[in-house]
């Protein structure tokens, strides 16, 4: 896990906020894919740091969130 450096290799990307995230703000996560990582960053703070996951690593990490 890394974390992204700076805004502009982030430009351009389409980022998405999870389903479950409530209308009244609060703990929300977006994700973005970017060519061999998912980017994730707090919603609420766009311009702020963002974390590079590689495909292996995202893909544990669906896997144990799904499991609760």
């Amino acid at each position: 896990m890394k974390t992204a450096e700076n805004a502009s290799s982030r430009a351009g990307l389409a980022w998405f906020k999870s389903s479950y995230s409530g209308a009244e703000g609060g703990q929300c996560v977006e994700v973005a894919a970017a060519p061999n990582a998912v980017l994730v960053r707090d919603s609420k703070d766009s311009a702020g740091p963002v974390l590079s996951l590689g495909p292996k690593a995202w893909a544990e990490f669906v896997e144990q969130a799904a499991r609760g």
